[in-house]
């Protein structure tokens, strides 16, 4: 499981964990849509199965986003005195607009992970 961890977030392709998932090699600092690569450059994978196959991903990064935003929260909440101060929205807005590049990537990644074929 550590290892598939490693390879989602070193952008490996799943299945010869070899080629590049996205055409940008690190997708952590990247501002933008993602570009990926239809195909494998190692082994030829194809990694969109069907059209609307990332439809499902849609989900994941909304269940990421709303993590980040209950984690943003509950680290903010001791910066102030009050246990919902309003300046607390700002602060997980800037956060979430942050991190919603990295989202939308990770969330493609274990989208195809998940969905891989491991029999073999």
């Amino acid at each position: 499981m550590s290892h598939a961890i490693a390879h989602i977030l070193n952008n490996d392709c799943p299945h010869c964990l070899e080629g590049k998932v996205f055409k940008e090699k690190n997708i952590f600092l990247n501002i933008g849509f993602p570009k990926m690569n239809e195909y494998c450059s190692h082994c030829q994978f194809k990694f969109e199965k069907e059209p609307g196959y990332f439809f499902g991903a849609m989900y994941v990064n909304y269940g990421l986003t709303v993590a980040q935003g209950i984690a943003t929260y509950f680290i903010a909440q001791f910066f102030f005195k009050e246990t919902f101060d309003l300046r607390i929205i700002p602060i997980i807005a800037v956060v979430i607009i942050a991190m919603s590049s990295f989202n939308i990537r990770f969330s493609r990644l274990l989208w195809i992970y998940m969905f891989k074929n491991y029999s073999i």
